[in-house]
């Protein structure tokens, strides 16, 4: 064959065959914080939805008058609310749940004390809001025995919305657990997770938690926490369970220099000793 002839198939060529375009994968989570700032407890509720289909899940909306003004823009707009979920009974997080069930009567989702509670998952199990989202129920029993996080995933999209459990630089107190069950929760069950998973706590608490963690850990990771919130008020979702095994000292009890500011070596006992110091500050 002639260099001609090989030249001119080479440009006769049907483009498909020799291109091939990808697919344009369009955001399907959408995730709103809903500061709760009226109490004490700097709480937040999160309005999740799935953009295709538009069903969307209120999480702990705790105080209704902060969090109707939105659910009504947000079903104005076009979303179908599905469910209510609660990551535990406190009334924080479930307190709310009678008075939006006058505004939308939903099925909630969540501990088995957690106030109209209708279906409470196993651990592991899953189920989907909309055509992309699932989510993973992931139970962490020690702040309340009925604390349950929950894992959202769409595609390599990941978050974990965790309650009073792990919170960003932190953990929550063990009202009705121990040590042993903080270790398991926070280092076993969320530390399992991948670790580009965005975490989404019920508190604004990273101010104080670095406050202590700085005290007991001057490692980078945690000068850089405490940087970013003296910069931010509002911390949820911009750090992710690789970074709280960074800079979250309950997370962290195999650090020499974490067991040597407890004086404890055994991690249930550094946990609790950690735990009890906090506690005091």
């Amino acid at each position: 064959m002639s260099l001609l002839n090989v030249a001119k198939r080479a440009f006769t060529r049907p483009i498909s065959s020799t291109v091939s375009v990808a697919p344009v994968v369009a955001r399907q989570m959408h995730i709103q914080s809903i500061p709760m700032w009226e109490g004490s407890g700097n709480n937040y509720a999160y309005l999740v939805s799935d953009d295709k289909s538009r069903q969307a899940v209120i999480i702990d909306p705790a105080n209704p008058s902060e969090v109707l003004p939105h659910l009504k823009k947000a079903t104005d707009g076009g979303l179908k609310l599905t469910n209510i979920i609660n990551t535990h009974h406190h009334h924080d997080h479930a307190g709310g749940n009678s008075e939006v069930l006058k505004s939308y009567p939903l099925p909630i989702i969540g501990g088995r004390d957690c106030d109209k509670v209708t279906k409470t998952p196993s651990h592991g199990e899953t189920f989907t809001i909309g055509d992309g989202i699932k989510v993973k129920a992931l139970h962490t029993p020690c702040h309340t025995q009925d604390s349950i996080c929950y894992l959202f995933e769409d595609g390599n999209d990941r978050a974990v919305f965790t309650g009073d459990t792990l919170f960003i630089g932190g953990c929550g107190r063990f009202f009705e657990g121990n040590a042993q069950e903080m270790d398991k929760a926070l280092n076993e069950t969320l530390g399992a997770l991948p670790d580009d998973t965005k975490v989404y706590p019920g508190h604004e608490y990273t101010k104080g938690n670095v406050k202590f963690g700085i005290k007991v850990l001057q490692s980078e990771p945690v000068k850089k926490l405490e940087a970013f919130t003296n910069a931010n008020k509002q911390t949820q979702g911009k750090f992710t369970i690789g970074d709280e095994k960074n800079h979250n000292v309950f997370m962290r009890l195999d650090d020499p220099v974490i067991q040597k500011f407890t004086g404890k070596t055994e991690r249930v006992d550094v946990m609790a000793a950690l735990r009890e110091a906090k506690n005091s500050m």
